[in-house]
């Protein structure tokens, strides 16, 4: 089995993006290199900052259920909830087809799925929407913003997005973050971030109400053609959800790995 450069590139762009995201939120925080697992945990409330993924490439079945049984031994260790990130396309067949077995005998269970995209396609044209001004998150207030919109979107708690982002340096100056105002109000955002070459897209959301409207393909296109004026990058990555997976091969994204999130079992 080859697994393709696309799907390795994918993991790596979150193992690198993670690593900054992470030691900004907590300088002390749980960032290692293992063998077959990266682990980035800030060990905070805003769930995305706790981290696993498994990196090698090729791992069969027997890999696989060791590596899923030390992840899940890590997440017992910590205080708080997160997320296993598993590129599917780093498995062979076998690995494959045994995932779900594997997953519930480590005492992992199934949360959301995902998928990997990348694209050479920077520089983007500056966008527009007839509702929607935009906004460079530079101040707590922005912060505070824009993770509200992210918990509203995933479903989590108010304070714990706000445990993730607000007080962040590096999210006034080195992420390219805007929101979407529509009237004043914060209803998108978008930021993406330098990583190892590429312009990573971070943390896309809009509020439930103000879905399927283009908003969310405005904004990421908005941080996609700052990002890239700022840093003259011609390669672009992200992670979607369901949500987002048929708005990005519009901006020119295509699909690569598969990802699959896994937490603990309650």
């Amino acid at each position: 089995m080859t697994v393709s450069a696309d799907s390795i590139e994918s993991m790596e762009q979150l193992s690198v993006v993670w690593r900054a995201m992470v030691l900004d939120r907590d300088p002390a925080a749980d960032v290692r290199d293992l063998p077959g697992i990266a682990v980035r945990w800030a060990d905070c409330r805003f769930a995305f900052w706790n981290c696993l993924t498994l990196t090698e490439a090729g791992a069969d079945t027997r890999l696989l259920g060791q590596r899923l049984g030390q992840a899940a031994e890590i997440m017992r260790a910590k205080g708080q909830p997160g997320f296993l990130w598993l590129f599917e396309d780093l498995l062979d067949d076998g690995a494959r087809a045994a995932l779900g077995a594997a997953a519930e005998r480590a005492g992992l269970e199934y949360a959301f799925p995902g998928i990997g995209m990348a694209g050479d396609l920077l520089p983007v044209p500056e966008p527009a929407h007839p509702d929607l001004t935009f906004v460079r998150v530079t101040t707590d207030e922005h912060l505070r913003a824009y993770a509200d919109l992210n918990s509203r979107a995933y479903g989590f708690p108010l304070e714990d997005g706000r445990d993730g982002l607000v007080g962040s340096a590096m999210w006034k100056d080195r992420v390219h973050a805007y929101l979407g105002l529509r009237d004043g109000i914060p209803v998108t955002c978008a930021g993406t971030v330098e990583a190892d070459g590429r312009l990573f897209v971070v943390l896309v959301a809009t509020a439930p109400e103000w879905e399927r409207r283009g908003y969310g393909e405005t904004v990421t296109r908005k941080a996609l053609h700052e990002g890239a004026r700022a840093t003259g990058l011609t390669r672009a990555t992200l992670h979607a959800t369901v949500a987002g997976t048929p708005v990005y091969p519009r901006i020119g994204f295509t699909p690569n790995s598969p990802v699959h999130f896994y937490g603990l079992k309650g």
